[in-house]
């Protein structure tokens, strides 16, 4: 397989998509702005609710004609366009393959030595980058202004120096069972088991918690990328990257200024001292609702990355951190097995530190409904992450998936679980070579179902998890009692007590608060005692993003286990989804995981 920079395989050919395109997109978003006049967040009810004067009304009746009137001019000259444009998709490529050097070392070439340990950082988020009018169906607004956003949060968290805090006396932290305890952020051993040496080490003045035993090293910011300045946002480590005014009412007000410019402009400033995260640990699995992404990520998943614009300034952003990135997944028009005309791509970007060997994506041919309008499928790529020291080449793959979300169609999502387990062997076998040596396989995305409804039980005794091991997950229809919901209920989407990272973090670790914040099963938001009394439903809400990992087809004698898991709030009053986090652990030979 042959990775593809472009999507068209000839300049003129790219020429005429561009041209075409231009010729469509004045009508397009003429149309998608009248349809968005018509639909208000709870943000801007909120909004004309405090000050009348701020009414959309006026706007509306002012606005509406002159859109109508402007499409209807240009519909003729949008029409000859989509004369040119749908034939021209049935030689576009599946994906463009972009990469860009970010100033730092790039991963996937240094010696694996056995015995020995590495671990690889995983993410996966739904962003609802749709079109405004569609986006706003999800009570979520201006795109392109979340597009930017959105990939500055990311990179503010994923680019955080590496801390490490060191407890000398046993306290009352869970996870404290002897002395001398090392806590890691980044939590990545190097080949021989051991943790990475800290470089430049010091030791923030005036820290209380010094006095407490406690020693704070915090590692060389330069690390960072050359002219980007290194972005220490941590929980209780750092300032947010973002105050609940500039992340929300500055967004959703129209300031574009934070497009300009990469993410490190609006790095904040390190504060004196840190303390350390809490965590909880269970079943040997550590486990935690943050604030932020994890530091020194590896592989990112976005799901629902659909407007082209914003998928432009998404990836711009993101290439800060990630070298390597997979965009504009998908088909449009009538192409193969899609032979539903296809007015969204697939949705699908894969963002990695590591080089791309080979990819490749599959459309799902059983899409109903709304959902087929989108090129809904899944996406795989084959990572190399490093060489053993005979000189073969070590390998993980990777598969990002966004299924069928119309709720009671279980056999369509069934069906499209076995597609995807079919395509993945495909793609394994016609990828793999004789030197290759496989270190882990994973599958990331939103799968549009949760363990624990009644209505999903089809799709929870599935195939599929006899292949992969959820780390969430205890059997069909029971969940860890510590997994979350990622579905947020949309309603609360910007109220006070989750408009921020923080304030939704402190929600979610709560019980109540997840009840009236997290999206249950429709019609389960309440259940009655016995005197017939509503009362709020017991249970952490619909989990319906996922990684899992397999242990099948890997490097005989090698071992995989998860780390740790996170839920992310990073990306609170951006999306009606928590991502989702994990640190996979490789072992080599007799190193104990």
């Amino acid at each position: 397989m042959v990775l593809h920079t472009r999507l068209f395989p000839s300049a003129s050919l790219r020429f005429l998509n561009d041209l075409s395109w231009a010729l469509i997109h004045p009508c397009y978003w003429l149309l998608d702005h009248l349809v968005a006049s018509f639909l208000t967040t709870t943000q801007e009810q909120r909004q004309c609710t405090q000050d009348p004067c701020a009414s959309l009304t006026p706007c509306v009746l002012l606005v509406t004609p002159l859109y109508l009137l402007l499409a209807v001019v240009w519909l003729p000259v949008a029409l000859l366009g989509f004369l040119v444009w749908a034939p021209l998709q049935a030689v576009r490529r599946p994906y463009a393959y972009g990469h860009r050097r970010t100033g730092r070392a790039e991963k996937g070439w240094g010696e694996w030595k056995a015995p020995g340990r590495r671990s690889f950082g995983f993410a996966s988020a739904n962003v609802c980058l749709l079109p405004d009018s569609l986006a706003r169906f999800n009570n979520l607004a201006d795109t392109q202004g979340r597009a930017c956003e959105l990939g500055r949060r990311i990179f503010c968290g994923v680019s955080r120096p590496r801390i490490r805090i060191y407890v000398d006396s046993p306290t009352s932290s869970s996870v404290c069972t002897t002395s001398s305890q090392t806590f890691s952020l980044d939590n990545k051993p190097d080949v021989n088991g051991r943790e990475d040496e800290l470089e430049g080490q010091q030791t923030p003045p005036d820290c209380p918690l010094q006095s407490a035993g406690v020693q704070i090293s915090i590692s060389d910011p330069g690390s960072a990328p050359k002219g980007v300045n290194s972005v220490p946002c941590d929980e209780g480590v750092f300032d947010s990257c973002v105050t609940p005014q500039e992340s929300l009412t500055g967004l959703h007000r129209g300031n574009k200024d934070k497009s300009n410019g990469s993410p490190s402009d609006h790095a904040p400033e390190l504060k004196k001292c840190a303390r350390p995260r809490k965590r909880s640990v269970g079943d040997g699995l550590d486990h935690e609702v943050s604030a932020f992404f994890p530091a020194n990520l590896d592989f990112l998943c976005l799901q629902e990355v659909f407007d082209r614009q914003a998928a432009v300034k998404l990836k711009q952003q993101l290439h800060h951190y990630f070298p390597f990135i997979l965009s504009d997944v998908g088909r449009y028009a009538w192409k193969g097995c899609c032979s539903q005309f296809k007015f969204l791509n697939s949705g699908l970007m894969l963002a990695s530190q590591y080089p791309i060997l080979d990819a490749d994506y599959h459309c799902f041919p059983n899409g109903r409904g709304e959902d087929a309008l989108a090129a809904k499928g899944v996406l795989f790529a084959k990572v190399q992450v490093g060489k053993s020291s005979q000189g073969k080449s070590i390998v993980g793959y990777i598969a990002c998936t966004h299924l069928h979300s119309i709720e009671g169609d279980s056999v369509v999502r069934c069906e499209q679980l076995n597609m995807l387990l079919e395509y993945g062997a495909y793609f394994r076998k016609a990828t793999k070579r004789q030197k290759d040596q496989v270190a882990f396989e994973v599958l990331l995305g939103d799968l549009n179902f949760d363990n624990c409804s009644s209505e999903d039980k089809l799709e929870q005794q599935h195939i599929l998890f006899s292949h992969y091991k959820d780390p969430c997950r205890v059997g069909p229809g029971e969940d860890q009692p510590w997994a979350l919901g990622t579905l947020l209920e949309i309603n609360g989407l910007y109220d006070e007590e989750v408009c921020t990272p923080e304030r939704m973090q402190k929600v979610m670790e709560n019980e109540e608060g997840r009840n009236e914040y997290l999206a249950y099963p429709p019609g389960k938001k309440h259940c009655f005692d016995q005197e017939g009394q509503a009362i709020p439903l017991k249970g952490n809400g619909r989990r319906i993003d996922y990684i899992l990992y397999s242990e099948e087809g890997l490097q005989q004698d090698w071992k995989v286990g998860v780390e740790e898991y996170s839920f992310i709030t990073q990306l609170a009053g951006l999306t009606d989804h928590l991502a989702v986090a994990m640190r996979l652990a490789v072992s080599m030979g007799e190193e104990e995981l």
